[in-house]
């Protein structure tokens, strides 16, 4: 009798990612909805460590071949404009030349995942992927009762938080964290965007170090990608980089690069494909170029 045998995960490529994370009704509080999904791409990543904090955050590692530690972030929550009566999958559209569908923020999902997967094949740091619960506010102000306990005990930024902590605790700091979110700034345009300077929003003041390594992250992604929009906004990048620069014994820079989306929290939201794979060559040139400082130009 012959043995039936589970199929080997296969790679996925980033749409498909994004497309299947879409899917699925994870809003704010109830993220665990996309853990199956993300920890099954994890499992098949042989050297990847899988760690869940506080239940509804996630932190995934691949030991690196060079120095250091990167990390990419993304948020896991979407906003509910379903209510009480949502489908068990949520709807998503490709068409040639854009996705369609609840994008915010599964389109960062879809790319920092990606790069996970292809993370053991390259030379690359330590990659390390941090997924946030509750990066969004919408819910706690328009409906807090579609949120788990009526939305009791939760804030805006407390997965970032959780996993800055996390960090902390166990002195696992990263020498910069990427935060990869949809960017609203291009009204229906196509584009990438660049966020740096947390402490804008924060209110907090960055040491002349923390300033130093910003400004020495952004110029390495303006001269991978000149066009990129340098501008600001509030996203879970904000948090780490306070978070980690208030606490940490080293100065960690916290930026976001995002593709346009549009509209935004709403149904049906709009991503270009060619700005998610700009987004995802940006990143893989930034990861194959760098290097901690002090590290010898070749290794």
């Amino acid at each position: 009798m012959a043995v039936r045998t589970t199929p080997k995960f296969k790679s996925m490529n980033v749409t498909d990612i994004i497309g299947t994370a879409a899917k699925v009704p994870s809003f704010s509080s109830f993220e665990e909805r996309l853990h199956p999904f993300i920890t099954e791409i994890a499992t098949s990543i042989e050297t990847c460590k899988c760690e869940t904090v506080h239940g509804r955050n996630l932190v995934l590692t691949v030991p690196g071949k060079r120095q250091g530690c990167i990390a990419l972030s993304a948020h896991l929550d979407k906003i509910n404009h379903f209510g009480e009566s949502y489908p068990s999958e949520l709807p998503f559209e490709q068409t040639d030349t854009k996705l369609i569908g609840q994008l915010d923020n599964t389109a960062g999902i879809g790319i920092v995942m990606a790069l996970l997967q292809k993370a053991p094949s390259q030379n690359w740091p330590t990659l390390m992927v941090l997924l946030s619960e509750m990066e969004e506010s919408t819910g706690l102000k328009k409906h807090p009762h579609l949120l788990r306990n009526g939305g009791k005990g939760l804030n805006s930024g407390l997965g970032a938080e959780r996993l800055s902590n996390r960090m902390l605790e166990k002195n696992n700091i990263p020498d910069a964290v990427i935060t990869v979110d949809t960017s609203p700034l291009f009204k229906g345009d196509s584009g990438c965007a660049l966020y740096s300077k947390h402490w804008e929003f924060t209110k907090t003041s960055p040491s002349e170090e923390e300033i130093r390594l910003t400004e020495k992250l952004v110029g390495q992604f303006k001269e991978i990608d000149p066009d990129l929009l340098q501008a600001n906004n509030t996203n879970d990048y904000l948090t780490y980089g306070k978070v980690l620069n208030q606490n940490a014994q080293k100065a960690v820079p916290s930026v976001a690069i995002e593709p346009a989306i549009f509209p935004y929290h709403t149904l049906n939201e709009e991503v270009y494909i060619a700005d998610i794979h700009r987004i995802m060559n940006t990143l893989q040139t930034f990861l194959n170029r760098w290097k901690p400082e002090g590290a010898s130009p070749i290794e």
